[in-house]
C-alpha cells in the first residue's frame, strides 16, 4: 500500500483534462488514412490513378472522375497506402476521430449530396439526447470483435481517461442502458443477442458501431459468417471509424451521442 501512496504522491494527477482543455498525447493519435488535398510533388494524372484502388485490401480507396476518395469506415490502418503513395496520401490525426452522424459522412472528401443527410441526422440525434442527463450509462456488445476495441474500452476506466468523471458508466444490464456500444464485424450468431440487447434498452437510446470492423466488417467483410458490420442488425447513430479507434475517439464519441459534444468538437452545453 504504501508503494502506491508513494507513487502517487510521485506521478501526481495524471487524469487527462480532456475535452475541457487540449491533450498533446490525443492530437498526435494516428487516424484513418485520408486523401491528401493537394499531392505533395506534381502528379501526371495517369500517374496519380494507375494502381490506386489496388492498394487498399478492403477496397477503402475509389477513384470518381479523377478524385481519389477514402472510405474511412473501411480503413484497417494498414498503412500501405500512405507508404506506397505519400504523395496522395496521408494519415489523420487529432483526439476526436472520424465520429460520423451518417456512414455516407466517413467518404473523404464528403460527396455533396450527403449535406442534408447529415443535418437531419443531426436534428434528430439532438432531439433524443435532450432527454439524457448525467449519469449515462453504456451496455457493451462485442459481435464479433477480434478484442483490439475492447482494449481500448477498457482503457476509459483506467486513471488516465476515468470515463466516470464525466458522468459516463458501463452497465451490465441493457433495462439501465442509454448507450449500446458495439464491436465486432457482426458475427451471424450474434444477430439475435445483439437485437434483444437493443430491444431492451429504453428509450431514448443511441447506438455506436465502433471501430471499422463495426461500421463494414473490415477484412471480414463480404464473408459468409458476418453480416458486414452492425448497421444492418441496429439502427446505428454515430459511426466511429478505426482499427481500433482510440479511447479519446471513442469519448469523444460517447459525448457526442449524450450531447455534451456535437460532431465538430464544440461543447453543445
Amino acid at each position: 500500500m504504501s508503494i502506491w501512496v508513494l507513487r502517487g504522491l510521485r506521478d501526481g494527477v495524471v487524469t487527462t483534462r480532456w475535452p475541457a482543455r487540449p491533450d498533446p498525447y490525443a492530437d498526435a493519435w494516428r487516424g484513418p488514412a485520408r486523401p491528401l488535398e493537394q499531392p505533395a510533388r506534381p502528379l501526371e494524372q495517369g500517374e496519380r490513378l494507375t494502381g490506386i484502388t489496388d492498394l487498399c485490401p478492403t477496397g477503402a480507396i475509389t477513384v470518381t472522375d479523377g478524385t481519389v476518395r477514402v472510405d474511412q469506415g473501411r480503413c484497417i490502418l494498414c498503412g500501405r497506402c500512405v507508404a506506397e503513395r505519400p504523395g496522395v496520401f496521408a494519415w489523420s490525426g487529432g483526439a476526436t476521430g472520424p465520429a460520423a452522424l451518417t456512414r455516407e459522412q466517413l467518404v473523404i472528401p464528403e460527396l455533396p449530396e450527403t449535406d442534408a443527410t447529415i443535418q437531419a441526422a443531426r436534428a434528430e440525434l439532438a432531439n433524443r439526447t435532450r432527454a439524457l442527463r448525467r449519469s449515462v450509462h453504456v451496455r457493451h456488445v462485442d459481435a464479433g470483435s477480434d478484442g483490439s476495441e475492447e482494449w481500448e474500452i477498457q482503457a476509459l476506466l483506467g486513471p488516465v481517461y476515468d470515463l466516470h468523471r464525466l458522468g459516463v458508466f458501463i452497465t451490465a444490464s441493457p433495462r439501465h442502458a442509454d448507450v449500446l456500444l458495439v464491436t465486432g464485424a457482426g458475427a451471424r450468431g450474434m444477430t439475435g443477442p445483439l437485437r434483444t440487447t437493443y430491444d431492451g434498452m429504453p428509450d431514448p437510446k443511441v447506438v455506436i458501431a465502433t471501430g471499422t470492423d463495426a461500421v463494414s466488417g473490415g477484412l471480414l467483410a463480404g464473408g459468409e459468417s458476418v453480416t458486414d458490420g452492425v448497421g444492418g442488425t441496429v439502427p446505428v447513430d454515430i459511426w466511429l471509424a478505426g482499427s481500433p479507434p482510440s479511447p479519446f475517439g471513442i469519448l469523444n464519441a460517447l459525448l457526442i451521442a449524450v450531447g455534451y459534444l456535437t460532431p465538430d468538437g464544440r461543447k453543445r452545453r
